[in-house]
């Protein structure tokens, strides 16, 4: 547009350099041109909006926010908002949290809900929690009005080993003065979740726990969950508590079948040491036989030299032959007096 103007400014120049109508042309060209930077460079609509609205904004502190490269609208406007809400905030503070990276204007609307609610908050507080990457504007309303967080499903075992899978609604208020540097909305959760397990866990029977699911609650509140958080608990209440498995039960039948596993092995070992001690048992017996054997063929050479040295007379011979014949007979008929251990065959008709 500038350089339209200029080109504008040049033509007239050409054509009435001579007189001065041109040069009058040339002055106002150059005036609105001039008029133009002015305005670039100083809101003069945003000031004139401050003089009406009571707030005095100097041109120079405009101008200055322009050199800075800070849109003065972004933070003229949150001044007259905090002014006509009677805040004491100064255009410097709010620069200073704006060049820190703050939002201005959540910043104001937070500070005027806090006044209306009656909840203190000082500005140095709210741009703490500002730029501590926390919704001030939403701490504030939860301040005023309470926030349900719902848990997951929960599950603990009683004492007597039956599961319950429990789900709670907790209702929080924000807690200004321990917002910055506080625990969230998962510690809270983690927090209750861990309460819930140990007041089940607790419980002799699950039924007890059915019959009075409030005591979950009392016990939950009792021990302090909100110590370290940015909130306060107002209340815990149980939307709903189911049954699960009998995980008791279940131990138990893993248990038996584990002591049946080790019962096994152990037989098992036993008997595989019965098997090695036979096998063992079978070699000796063998050992043992094989030596009989072999010492019973040296007794005919023991009795030949018996006889040839004389020791040994023909008659004791013949009288030991006897008896080993003797023997013989007699093992024979008892055998054949033995009953047969083979069924009789049937009489063919």
């Amino acid at each position: 547009m500038l350089e339209s103007l200029l080109s504008l400014a040049r033509s007239y120049t050409r054509y009435y350099d001579s007189s001065s109508a041109g040069w009058i042309v040339v002055i106002l060209v150059v005036a609105l041109i001039a008029l133009l930077i002015f305005l670039r460079f100083v809101p003069l609509g945003l000031w004139i909006t401050s003089l009406a609205a009571g707030v005095h904004v100097s041109i120079a502190s405009l101008v200055g926010m322009r050199l800075r490269r800070i849109q003065p609208k972004r933070l003229v406007e949150p001044l007259i908002k905090a002014r006509k809400a009677g805040l004491s905030i100064n255009l410097s503070q709010l620069e200073t949290h704006y060049l820190a990276g703050g939002n201005v204007d959540r910043v104001i609307n937070a500070l005027i809900a806090a006044q209306r609610s009656s909840i203190e908050l000082p500005f140095e507080k709210a741009c703490a929690i500002d730029l501590a990457g926390r919704d001030v504007l939403q701490a504030v309303q939860m301040s005023v009005t309470p926030k349900v967080i719902e848990t997951p499903v929960v599950a603990a075992i009683a004492k007597d080993g039956i599961e319950l899978r429990a789900k709670a609604r907790v209702t929080v208020r924000t807690n200004i003065e321990r917002l910055v540097g506080g625990a969230g909305e998962e510690t809270i959760i983690a927090r209750v979740g861990e309460g819930i397990v140990t007041t089940v866990g607790s419980s002799d029977t699950h039924k007890a726990v059915l019959e009075n699911p409030d005591s979950i609650s009392r016990t939950v509140l009792s021990k302090g969950l909100d110590a370290g958080t940015a909130y306060e608990i107002l209340s815990i209440d149980i939307a709903d508590v189911d049954v699960g498995r009998n995980v008791g039960a279940q131990l138990m039948m893993d248990q038996a079948e584990a002591d049946r596993r080790i019962a096994q092995a152990r037989a098992e070992e036993r008997r595989a040491m019965a098997v090695a001690h036979e096998q063992e048992m079978k070699a000796s017996v063998q050992e043992m036989r094989a030596r009989v054997v072999e010492a019973e063929a040296e007794v005919p050479k023991a009795m030949a030299a018996a006889l040839r040295e004389g020791k040994l007379g023909v008659m004791d011979y013949f009288q030991m032959k006897n008896v080993e014949a003797d023997t013989s007979m007699r093992e024979g008929i008892a055998k054949a007096a033995a009953p047969s251990s083979s069924p009789a065959p049937a009489d063919k008709k």
